[in-house]
């Protein structure tokens, strides 16, 4: 079955009648025009799409009845997590579209000593969502039926201390080792720092909360670049590329 496919946070489930957000129903009946009886496509970020058909249109609502379960995610060999410090304008949604398009499991925002975004309370939680919102769109676009974490904004050192992960890795030249040297990991943590980069007490951090160093080649690559060739790299070395 084809058609349009959306996002709902409802629980899904075969012969379930759901009603749609706002945003869906802006997307598939005032957009795509669709009406009673088409085809859709639902998921909700547990893994499994399902076939749906609409049901009771009007023009600010719908529902939707769930037919069947029709593919579900297999597991990822390679839980990966992003640290990335805060980048301007729509720099950090495109990074989060994007990790969310190569199968990035979880994304912390991230503060440092060079980091020129200020957020804080209703700014901090209207960008949080909004983010979520990036992701949730990438999911819709990719195909993807997990949807990643988008967890609240930390300092980076306090990310740095707190993850858990069994490799480890800060975008710099320190300590490096090639990526075949290390055994087949299961879960990883990539730590990018900000257009300025970090300063070198910020990198002993890193160091110091056992990272490792990584590089990308001999050219200087922008913020949102980076973590995305590196994470197409961990993804094609140990991971479902």
């Amino acid at each position: 079955m084809s058609g349009p496919r959306v996002f709902s946070e409802q629980p899904l489930a075969p012969q379930q009648t759901i009603t749609l957000d706002d945003v869906a129903v802006g997307h598939l009946i005032r957009v795509l025009r669709l009406t009673d009886g088409d085809a859709i496509r639902v998921f909700n970020g547990d893994g499994h799409e399902y076939a749906a058909q609409l049901c009771d249109v009007s023009k600010k609502h719908a529902n939707a009845q769930i037919t069947a379960i029709l593919k579900s995610d297999e597991p990822a060999p390679l839980a990966l997590h992003l640290g990335q410090v805060i980048s301007k304008g729509d720099r950090m949604d495109f990074t989060i579209q994007k990790a969310t398009e190569l199968g990035i499991t979880d994304i912390t925002p991230l503060w440092s000593e060079r980091c020129e975004v200020k957020l804080k309370g209703d700014r901090l939680e209207k960008k949080l969502e909004h983010w979520r919102r990036v992701a949730i769109s990438a999911c819709e676009q990719s195909g993807r039926n997990h949807v990643p974490e988008i967890h609240t904004p930390v300092h980076f050192s306090q990310w740095c201390s707190n993850i858990e992960a069994e490799l480890k890795f800060t975008l710099h030249p320190h300590k490096q080792k090639p990526l075949s040297d290390y055994s087949q990991p299961t879960s990883l943590a990539l730590l990018v720092g900000p257009e300025g980069g970090f300063s070198e007490t910020e990198v002993q951090q890193t160091f110091d909360a056992g990272f490792a160093g990584l590089t990308l080649g001999p050219r200087v690559l922008r913020t949102e670049t980076a973590a995305l060739a590196a994470l197409s790299v961990f993804q094609f070395q140990w991971g479902d590329f």
